[in-house]
């Protein structure tokens, strides 16, 4: 997809103007044709030497704006929360 080639290498910003590292995938519902996340390398040192693979899924709906970076929406305290909540739930199923 064309969309897909245009958003891998794009650094990604907090709404806090702070990179959380560079896209270096993009999750794809085929199905419905819909990009459901992308996958974001925090980059640094250690992933250039393959030491540590450190990657975020960042849900595409928490995207604000897409230009030449990508910049995420605000998170509130209560969608931390949630989050923090759905992690743990998730943990106890493993």
């Amino acid at each position: 997809m064309r969309i897909v080639k245009e958003l891998v290498g794009k650094e990604v910003l907090g709404n806090d103007v702070i990179s959380m590292g560079k896209v270096v995938d993009v999750e794809v519902d085929l199905e419905d044709n819909f990009i459901e996340s992308i996958i974001v390398s925090k980059g640094g040192i250690q992933e250039s030497l393959n030491i540590s693979k450190s990657e975020l899924v960042i849900p595409f709906d928490m995207i604000n704006k897409i230009g030449d970076k990508i910049i995420l929406k605000d998170v509130f305290d209560e969608d931390l929360v949630q989050m923090e909540e759905e992690i743990e739930d998730l943990k106890s199923q493993l």
